[in-house]
């Protein structure tokens, strides 16, 4: 099976204290594949590890041990970063900006091909329901629109891996469907999306895996529907009660 991420025995280890000789780690030995084409729900408590993995994945730091893969390539090669998507939870745009202007700024910087920018923008913005609102200054925007708009801005490029760092927060209900909706586009067209997200509601309607960290060590990595399986033959369950055992380990 093909994978657009591969972790091996990744050890993120930040240092500390006098002369740094002391030091905490982040990420603890993760063995992780997530195979192309799928929604993978990257889970865990607070502090799990999961913001230094996402860094490691985006090239945003290396690390310690190990190695990763990143669309068949090695994360070291920032290259495959033209063909990888990341909404943060807290978007800053430029807020004297136009939500055209900004999009066609971040095409351009994408290396959107000039000819066909202008088309692209105005499908995307089309797609997140804010075409009447392309001229207005982003300072105007609602913190759902910005993230509305964050989530056009992603897909400028078409990207292979989509990674979302709690992409419906500050979006109402017709926001979160839309987000739901995007989701399965990319998923058809073979989009990789890794989503980090607290709302369990949003993971078991999108996600096909579950990865869950805790205390940096990837406690579960499996199919969604085996998670949600009671283990007593009882149908299924809801997908908090699968994850607090795991969660739990975080006490002990």
């Amino acid at each position: 099976m093909p994978f657009a991420v591969v972790f091996e025995n990744v050890t993120k280890r930040y240092p500390t204290g006098p002369f740094r000789r002391g030091g905490v780690e982040a990420l603890r030995g993760v063995n992780l594949r997530i195979p192309r084409g799928a929604v993978v729900g990257l889970l865990g408590p607070n502090r799990a590890g999961k913001t230094t993995l996402v860094k490691l994945l985006l090239s945003l730091s290396r690390p310690t041990s190990g190695t990763i893969t990143r669309l068949d390539r090695p994360a070291s090669d920032t290259r495959t970063l033209a063909k990888v998507g990341y909404v943060h939870e807290n978007q800053h745009f430029p807020r004297y900006l136009t939500a055209d202007e900004l999009l066609r700024f971040y095409g351009s910087l994408a290396l959107v091909p000039s000819e066909a920018l202008p088309k692209q923008v105005d499908r995307l913005l089309d797609l997140v329901g804010l075409a009447d609102r392309r001229h207005e200054p982003i300072a105007r925007f609602s913190k759902g629109m910005v993230q509305r708009l964050g989530l056009a801005q992603v897909l400028l490029n078409e990207p292979d891996l989509l990674i979302l760092d709690e992409p419906t927060e500050g979006l109402d209900l017709p926001g979160r469907r839309l987000f739901r909706e995007l989701v399965a586009l990319q998923k058809k067209r073979g989009c990789t999306v890794l989503l980090v997200s607290h709302v369990l509601s949003e993971v078991e309607q999108v996600c096909d895996r579950i990865a869950v960290l805790v205390g940096g060590r990837l406690m579960k990595e499996a199919p969604l529907s085996d998670l949600l399986r009671d283990p007593k033959g009882n149908g299924t369950r809801p997908l908090e009660h699968a994850l607090q055992p795991l969660y739990e380990a975080s006490l002990g």
